[in-house]
């Protein structure tokens, strides 16, 4: 699931990394060239959390790069995976009204790294994520989530039915999110401890993990499009959640 090394880029996700995890990164790479105040901020954030700073040609950032880095990567540890006895330890001590995120076999890393940046916004405690059928989460992730990552309790589930069956007994309510069904994802109540489950980006929900699932709920199509992507879906269903917490104060 995770790099030997990870080669996180542009100014969001460094920053991210360099705030919430300082201990993952080895090294910050700056453009020698570029004169950009962002990349200031990020050389004074990495001084005072004593990360080493060089300063290279741009084409060594290009390496490491798989997309835009804005002048900046970040040479860090592999992110490590919470393990499930971890995941039950923490459970506990979470904030209550829990809100938690479970990805059913999204495979794409983009898709993955929107879903986390959508996470952490929202206030998401912990991301569960099949150990397989799952997107790497690599650099263009990491990049994608913009230091969201860094903010969340990402977990490997090894069965994750079973986990959702342990979420219940806990008292979780397990939503699913499917084009099948007439429920509407305004219409729930999500005031008490919430999970909320997505599919893959083609086929949505497994059989297994819907039927594990107390309520599934939809979100309508006017349009041409059958369905939306998941991180947009993502943002709809965690974004209701958010709203429906801050009208009860």
């Amino acid at each position: 699931m995770t790099d030997a090394d990870d080669w996180v880029y542009g100014v969001h996700a460094v920053t991210g990394v360099l705030t919430h995890n300082p201990g993952r990164v080895r090294v910050v790479y700056l453009q020698r060239s570029r004169r950009d105040a962002r990349l200031e901020d990020v050389r004074e954030l990495a001084r005072s959390v004593g990360v080493r700073v060089d300063l290279v040609d741009r084409r060594r950032l290009d390496q490491h790069s798989d997309g835009p880095h804005q002048g900046v990567v970040a040479q860090c540890h592999g992110l490590e995976l919470a393990g499930e006895s971890q995941f039950e330890s923490a459970f506990a001590a979470f904030p209550q009204p829990r809100l938690l995120l479970l990805l059913d076999g999204v495979t794409d890393p983009r898709n993955l790294g929107a879903c986390l940046r959508t996470a952490c916004a929202a206030g998401v405690q912990a991301v569960l994520l099949p150990k397989r059928r799952s997107a790497p989460l690599n650099s263009v992730a990491l990049k994608t989530a913009a230091g969201g990552a860094e903010g969340l309790m990402l977990v490997q589930v090894t069965n994750l039915a079973r986990r959702m069956n342990w979420l219940r007994d806990q008292g979780v309510w397990v939503i699913g999110a499917t084009t099948e069904t007439s429920a509407l994802w305004s219409e729930v109540d999500y005031g008490g401890d919430v999970a909320m489950v997505l599919g893959s980006e083609d086929k949505g929900l497994r059989s297994l993990t819907a039927k594990s699932c107390d309520q599934l709920v939809g979100i309508p199509m006017t349009g041409a499009v059958a369905s939306l992507n998941v991180s947009v879906a993502t943002g709809v269903l965690l974004f209701e959640v958010l709203r429906q917490r801050r009208l009860r104060g």
